[in-house]
């Protein structure tokens, strides 16, 4: 095969959008790929679980001291007030810009649909916007850390 028909074929991959091209002859074979392999995905996701509880382990044992008395006081706070969560893996931001004002605070009252973080995942920003309105009693995750699907981001009440 020659050097020209193998710059077609990535350019027919690149019109498509193909990722994976393989073409097998007699005594021929040509593989050609684009992006990342799927198995250094799968390395790059199986690290990111194994970091996020070493990232957020200090959050929840800095909470604990906080009420160490009894085990009634740390039921209160789930009581008076609710967990929002993270609806997907990324890394969380309080703000839009590093120059610019977090969404919300301890503090803040919000309304239903107000944005109150960004989650970004594969280079898409999503708003994560409130669904209850409330006052933000604790921010639980870090500025720019990852953040797994279901971990606490705030407590609203």
């Amino acid at each position: 095969m020659e050097l020209q028909e193998i710059r077609r074929i990535v350019e027919l991959m690149n019109e498509h959008g193909l990722t994976h091209f393989d073409l097998t002859k007699k005594d021929f074979h040509l593989k050609l790929k684009k992006g990342a392999d799927l198995d250094d995905l799968k390395s790059l996701l199986s690290a990111l679980p194994a970091s996020a509880p070493v990232n957020y382990a200090p959050a929840p044992a800095a909470a604990a001291p906080a009420a160490p008395a009894a085990a009634a006081p740390a039921a209160a706070p789930v009581a008076e007030g609710s967990e929002i969560t993270s609806p997907m893996v990324g890394t969380f931001y309080t703000k839009p810009a590093p120059d610019a004002p977090n969404f919300v605070d301890v503090g803040s009252t919000v309304s239903v649909g107000q944005t109150l973080c960004i989650i970004e995942a594969m280079k898409v920003m999503n708003e994560i916007k409130a669904e209850k309105s409330g006052t933000i009693v604790a921010v639980i995750a870090e500025d720019c850390t990852p953040v797994q699907y279901g971990d606490v981001l705030f407590r609203i009440k």
